[in-house]
């Protein structure tokens, strides 16, 4: 086995301190009233980590000084990467955020695999070879993981993201003979990375690469758009587990440690949004392992039914009239940039004496997370937003409930439908109000799951068609008109 160089104790504290930070950050993000302070953690570690590294791994002349041309090609580097983030952040609207971050995730996997295939090629730079050139044992464990996961993480989060982003269809999409495909695949995997132990020859090497690039694609293609805040999570874990893999390559305690915390936190909080939709975790990880073929979106012509309309006058009288109004926000409130409208809505209600809560599904929007966040950007109190399991039960006495721009986790068919392709999700009850009031672009459209909601077409539903931000506006206007 390779020696190991001791590390600094300077060194090992200044990781062990970014690490407590990360975790502090984990812990502060838990909850959006102190999300703001768990990212200012999160910067803090991130910015010691890469200080530390810098100093400890930049190459130095022959008198012992830092290397000026190797620094200066470091900074450059990571200042060509600050602008594209910079220009990225902003310019990004909070509905394209899932996209972003299933892009992000696919970078992680691919500097995965870069780090490995430089480590592979060049073995030396990296003391991980003896004189003769052969890789220790145990490198070729982490360089044979480290590519495996890094591959699978880049080509299954670029199938995320052009599902995300409309460019796939978030449909399931069913390969024939698939389970045995990706079975034996990952067993080929297993196999050649036991067999690389042996034999570093460059066919092993790429034959694994290239595999697990393609069992990347395989899994994430059969998961339908219900399922897809469930594959970001499992996305952000498989980034995590690549970049603990690098760390180990590279020897860089704080990548291991930082990879270790996002990988074990993305698994435990993918199993955990697998519960609130009472899926298998195992199932949602092996692609969609034992889903029905045949339940992929409605599919064919939606049979016509009649269904109430109304106006913003109609919703703004009504809510006016309540004692209760829980709101429940979707992917189309966040489409529309509703928020703030919403949130102005709600406070000309309580003004007139209405109590107003808002209902958060664990997987409402594209991504863990997404509505609380947007609510919170729009100074949404953080004691009004509640999750399903801790509302769910008051809808049963809610004189309205004002869905804005949600469908699937809305939708009854996942209690009664063993067919519909979300069935067994939990799901807000907005169907036991006395009065729904359901803000839709317009019926032809249905949910990311492709699932028609039988709660449009109920005799206590008025449905408010249009768009989302220019409908809450126009309740607001009615509400202060006082024309209702």
């Amino acid at each position: 086995m390779h020696e190991v160089a001791p590390i600094n104790p300077w060194v090992a504290l200044a990781y062990l301190a970014s690490g407590i930070l990360f975790i502090m950050a984990l812990r502060g993000l838990s909850s959006p009233a102190s999300s703001r302070r768990g990212n200012r953690f999160g910067i803090a570690g991130m910015t010691i980590a890469v200080v530390t590294t810098l100093l400890t791994h930049v190459p130095r002349t022959g008198d012992g000084a830092l290397d000026t041309i190797a620094i200066a090609e470091v900074l450059g580097a990571i200042g060509i990467g600050a602008v594209i983030g910079i220009v990225m952040a902003r310019r990004i609207a909070m509905t394209a955020m899932p996209q972003l971050v299933a892009a992000f995730h696919s970078l992680v996997g691919l500097a995965a695999v870069a780090v490995a295939a430089a480590a592979y090629l060049n073995p030396s730079a990296f003391h991980i070879a003896d004189a003769a050139g052969q890789i220790f044992a145990v490198s070729r464990v982490e360089m044979g993981l480290g590519i495996a996961i890094g591959a699978i993480t880049f080509s299954g989060s670029v199938i995320a993201f052009l599902k995300l982003n409309g460019n796939m269809s978030g449909s399931p999409i069913m390969l024939p003979g698939r389970h045995i495909i990706n079975l034996g695949t990952l067993a080929a995997i297993i196999g050649l990375v036991a067999y690389f132990l042996t034999d570093q020859s460059p066919w092993v090497f790429w034959t694994i690469t290239a595999l697990s690039f393609l069992i990347g694609f395989l899994l994430i293609i059969p998961i339908g758009g219900a399922d897809m805040p469930v594959v970001v999570s499992m996305l952000n874990s498989y980034s995590g587990w690549a970049a603990a893999a690098m760390g180990f390559t590279l020897g860089n305690t704080a990548m291991i440690i930082t990879g270790a915390l996002v990988g074990s936190s993305g698994a435990i909080l993918s199993y955990i949004m697998c519960r609130a939709m009472n899926r298998s975790f195992i199932s949602v990880i092996a692609g969609g392992f034992g889903a029905d073929d045949s339940a992929g979106g409605a599919g064919g012509s939606k049979e016509q039914r009649p269904w109430k309309p109304g106006s913003a006058d109609d919703a703004a009288f009504l809510m006016s009239q309540a004692e209760n109004v829980i709101i429940v926000p979707g992917y189309g409130m966040a489409v529309a940039q509703a928020q703030h409208a919403l949130r102005e809505m709600g406070d000309v209600l309580k003004k007139e004496g209405v109590n107003v809560k808002y209902a958060i599904h664990p997987v409402a929007g594209r991504m863990p997370g997404h509505m609380n966040v947007l609510l919170a950007e729009a100074n949404v109190p953080y004691d009004e937003v509640f999750e399903l399991e801790d509302i769910n039960n008051e809808f049963a006495q809610c004189d309205v409930a004002f869905v804005i721009g949600a469908n699937d986790v809305t939708n009854p068919a996942a209690k009664t439908d063993k067919s519909s392709p979300i069935y067994g999700m939990p799901v807000l009850d907005v169907e036991k109000a006395k009065t729904v009031l359901f803000v839709k672009r317009s019926m032809g459209g249905v949910g990311y799951a492709g699932v028609d909601n039988d709660v449009f077409y109920m005799d206590q539903t008025m449905m408010l068609l249009g768009d989302a931000k220019k409908m809450a506006d126009d309740i607001v206007k009615a509400l202060n008109g006082g024309g209702h």
